[in-house]
């Protein structure tokens, strides 16, 4: 009998206080997410009412796709070089702000505030910057490479979609190094510094594997960001010039609301969901097994 009211008691109190959360997290991610992987198996178009079940056709049809397998390539070229110049970028940072500089408090702000402002806003500045500032100041120095804005040749807009996510991430992923600098502890830093570690071996030998968790949690997120951008890729680019910066969930998105097929969007969705899935789970993993404990 106790038992039985202790167990209703912990049933009440669950029921309290987390049973909202459950509900919203099922209603709102799970539920969805159950309906969406059905609808692969449909030729719904997102607009008719009725709709017959295909199978696994939509799946046979993405890995036939070339505009879907082209759009991957590119979204896998922008994550890689993306999440390198982040990581680097924002690690560099946090090495320098943690240094004692002077201001330094003032600069983590300034540099945080880009992860603030939203992705379709931060894309039209930005092309409001490689379209008219940029070719302004190109024509009035004479420096021919300006003059045309970036946006308007294949390879350069990649590398302004690259630029503009690095300029975005970097102050959010360097609040997360700098609080990894800040845990390093003194004593160790001290017995380095005894031993003749100083500078870039320091640095490497010491700092770099006891912030690992660091590294863990900034990865992550940049990889999870720049798999699934789309609003930047939207304001800045809109996948242009000749698709050639469509990145996948902009490729998605089309497949299933321009073109109304929205069964074979749905399955190019559940495919990105494992491949982002595995990558994650993956670096998680590898990552894990570098930490160290001070």
């Amino acid at each position: 009998m106790k038992k039985q009211n202790a167990l209703l008691t912990k049933l009440f109190t669950y029921t309290v206080f987390a049973g909202p959360v459950t509900l919203a997290f099922f209603t709102v991610i799970i539920i969805p997410f159950l309906y969406g992987l059905f609808l692969t198996f449909t030729n719904w178009d997102g607009v008719a009412s009725n709709f017959a079940m295909v199978g696994f056709e939509n799946y046979k049809t993405i890995f036939k796709d070339s505009g879907f397998i082209q759009s991957l390539k590119l979204t896998f070229k922008y994550v890689i070089f993306t999440v390198a110049i982040t990581n680097a970028v924002s690690f560099s940072l946090a090495a320098i702000l943690t240094s004692g500089t002077k201001g330094q408090n003032f600069f983590r702000a300034g540099f945080f505030t880009p992860n603030l402002i939203g992705g379709v806003a931060l894309g039209y500045v930005w092309q409001f910057f490689f379209n008219n500032i940029l070719t302004y100041m190109g024509k009035t120095i004479e420096i021919p490479t300006l003059q045309a804005s970036f946006l308007s040749s294949p390879g350069q807009a990649f590398w302004a979609l690259v630029m503009v996510a690095v300029w975005q991430y970097s102050g959010y992923m360097m609040i997360i190094y700098i609080t990894g600098f800040l845990n390093v502890p003194k004593d160790v830093l001290e017995a380095a510094s005894i031993d003749g570690a100083e500078g870039w071996t320091r640095v490497k030998h010491v700092i770099m594997p006891l912030i690992m968790p660091s590294f863990t949690i900034s990865v992550f997120l940049t990889l999870q960001r720049t798999f699934m951008v789309y609003d930047v890729n939207l304001a800045l680019t809109k996948g242009g010039p000749f698709k050639t910066t469509e990145l996948i969930s902009m490729y998605v998105y089309k497949k299933a609301f321009n073109e109304r097929a929205y069964g074979i969007g749905q399955a190019q969705a559940v495919v990105l969901f494992i491949i982002v899935a595995i990558i994650s789970i993956t670096q998680v993993y590898l990552s894990k097994k570098k930490e160290v404990e001070a």
